[in-house]
């Protein structure tokens, strides 16, 4: 299949518009799930380990199905970087999905992340897979290997901080919040949402293309004002929440 280089150029422009209006938009109202859903505002309701695996199951299957049928085979380095993408949401598919103790999600909330997953999948592997050249020496470059370095930091950090949020309550406990302690908390509210930031700054080194970098760009547009929220919700909430922690950013913001 050959590049579709207009396609890709114009669909990474407008993950990058896209994620500068979320940015603003999202500063006027909160997502619709978790602590900031309105009981009874929608009608339809999904489990929230079904909605998570519905909602990124998309991101792992499209490009692992592109890869599967793409002949010839890839090389080496498209091959690691679309795994390095497909980890991501493998562990956010089979393994998050099935630990999480959350409230029920709109299910119009689920379909658009499905949509957008789907969206996102496509662009990222049909960039590597057909637009995207890497010679032998890519292996070595330093781009890349800093690139993994970043995407494996922000990947661990946000494991480990969904790991200390889970903790926070009892098996089957759905409301009800505390203080999160532990990791990267301990500088900043967001630490998860931080941690995927970082992953994906990272990977967009690694593959030193547009795509990634809008992907980059519009994760922490879309989930930068998130942590500002929970940020302000702690602080309103609990009367001894740690004044030196910052929202999403360790000492800055």
């Amino acid at each position: 299949m050959e590049c579709l280089e207009d396609a890709v150029f114009w669909c990474s422009w407008a993950f990058i518009l896209c994620g500068v209006a979320y940015f603003f938009s999202d500063r006027r109202t909160t997502g619709t799930y978790g602590r900031y859903s309105e009981a009874g505002k929608d009608r339809w309701m999904v489990p929230a380990r079904l909605g998570w695996f519905l909602q990124e199951l998309p991101a792992f299957l499209v490009p692992s199905l592109l890869t599967l049928t793409t002949n010839p085979r890839p090389g080496w380095g498209k091959v690691l970087l679309l795994c390095t993408y497909c980890l991501h949401y493998f562990q956010r598919t089979f393994v998050y999905s099935l630990l999480i103790h959350s409230k029920p999600m709109p299910a119009r909330t689920v379909r658009s992340a499905m949509i957008f997953c789907s969206l996102c999948g496509a662009l990222q592997g049909h960039n590597l897979l057909h637009c995207t050249q890497y010679d032998d020496t890519w292996l070595s470059d330093v781009r890349l290997v800093t690139g993994l370095l970043i995407f494996f930091l922000g990947m661990a950090i946000n494991i480990h901080s969904d790991c200390i949020l889970r903790r926070l309550r009892k098996a089957g406990e759905t409301s009800g919040y505390k203080i999160p302690r532990g990791g990267v908390f301990e500088y900043v509210s967001g630490a998860n949402y931080f941690g995927e930031i970082v992953e994906w700054y990272g990977f967009a080194m690694a593959t030193w293309s547009l795509p990634a970098f809008s992907f980059a760009f519009f994760t922490m547009c879309s989930i930068g004002p998130r942590a500002w929220y929970h940020h302000r919700f702690y602080i309103e909430k609990f009367s001894d929440y740690p004044k030196t922690r910052k929202a999403l950013i360790p000492f800055i913001f």
